[in-house]
């Protein structure tokens, strides 16, 4: 979100720091799943989802890479009819909102998407057009792009404090001190610290998605796949590697910057890939790991201008499916800088939300 946000900024001519604690796609942005969705999305997220998945399809035209995006779809499954029903209702809403990018398939088509899909499934919704990238080569090219046009990034540099001196903001690092006239909070995990300097408390709580990924694999999938009834984001990359996630949580500790794998809940992960695709059955794992993120309450992120101080911006709080939207968010948050509006709505995302009346 930061380098998406400077990005858009320096391309419209602007001057840009970006203050990094540690380095770039050290935490979330740089170990997620890579998922780039508007299915099954948020249902005030629609209008930003649509937007980034066009942004993604032209990706290379922004950063000059083309990031190893696959857009082969995505499918969320129904094991049985109750599964269906509730993703028939799902795909109504979707177009209620004016949106027809969700849709229903019967059993015939599904297992034309998904050949080694277990013979149990009835069903389920698909996106045509959704699909993935590798988030650590998209967070570099959005770096090395940002800094062609004149961005800096300055790593190793925790921010221990911020002062407001008249008409700009100071902020105190580690290493050195920095004035700017505009402020944009990005910190992910670490946000809700950058909002208590601004005395804008937020219920931010940290968790720790873990992710598995398998040995090379002949192809025998397309879409990305997801479960109605169950957590699970199953994916065969490129390189014939399976990468699983879904949602299931590691342990961590917030002042040492790390986790610990949970391998009890990575078990019930691959029970579901078990029970979903048999094939896996004698695959092996060759890494997991997790990365510390940033969940709100009603898991909808915070975009937009602070309620409690001039001149600062917030992105953060994606609860874990941020990537998809980081070029439109850098986008928006460049119109709120600039011309003191967005083009899309982003009303639902406003930090004011978690604030009383008073």
């Amino acid at each position: 979100m930061g380098s998406s946000t400077a990005l858009h900024l320096a391309m419209a001519g602007k001057k840009v720091i970006i203050i990094e604690k540690n380095s770039p796609g050290r935490h979330a942005s740089g170990v997620n799943a890579g998922g780039l969705r508007r299915l099954n999305r948020h249902p005030v997220e629609i209008p930003l989802a649509v937007v980034a998945a066009q942004m993604w399809q032209d990706i290379h035209s922004l950063v000059g890479s083309d990031c190893d995006v696959k857009l082969s779809g995505q499918v969320r499954v129904a094991e049985n009819a109750a599964d269906l029903q509730k993703l028939e209702k799902r795909a109504a809403l979707v177009r209620s909102l004016g949106f027809e990018h969700e849709q229903i398939i019967d059993r015939d088509r599904l297992y034309q998407l998904l050949p080694a899909l277990a013979p149990h499934c009835v069903g389920g919704l698909y996106t045509a057009g959704d699909g993935f990238a590798r988030p650590y080569h998209a967070l570099t090219a959005f770096r090395r792009k940002a800094e062609s046009m004149g961005v800096e990034y300055r790593t190793g540099c925790r921010v221990n404090g911020l002062e407001q001196l008249g008409d700009y903001w100071r902020i105190v690092t580690e290493k050195a001190k920095f004035d700017a006239l505009i402020l944009v909070n990005c910190a992910g995990a670490w946000a809700g610290k950058i909002c208590s300097y601004l005395d804008e408390s937020v219920p931010l709580k940290v968790g720790a998605p873990m992710m598995m990924v398998t040995e090379r694999l002949p192809h025998f999938l397309e879409p990305v796949v997801g479960v109605e009834s169950r957590k699970l984001s199953f994916k065969q990359m490129q390189n014939g590697t399976v990468l699983i996630g879904g949602a299931h949580l590691a342990e961590y500790d917030i002042v040492k910057e790390t986790t610990e794998i949970d391998f009890v809940k990575l078990s019930e992960s691959s029970r579901t890939v078990l029970d979903l695709f048999p094939i896996m059955a004698k695959v092996r794992i060759v890494r997991t790991w997790a990365g510390l993120e940033a969940f709100m309450p009603d898991r909808i992120p915070v975009i937009g201008p602070s309620a409690k101080k001039s001149n600062v911006y917030h992105a953060f709080g994606f609860s874990a499916h941020g990537f998809q939207l980081s070029p439109v968010v850098g986008r928006i948050m460049s119109e709120l800088i600039l011309d003191r509006k967005s083009s899309l709505p982003i009303e639902p995302f406003s930090i004011k939300r978690f604030q009383s009346a008073d």
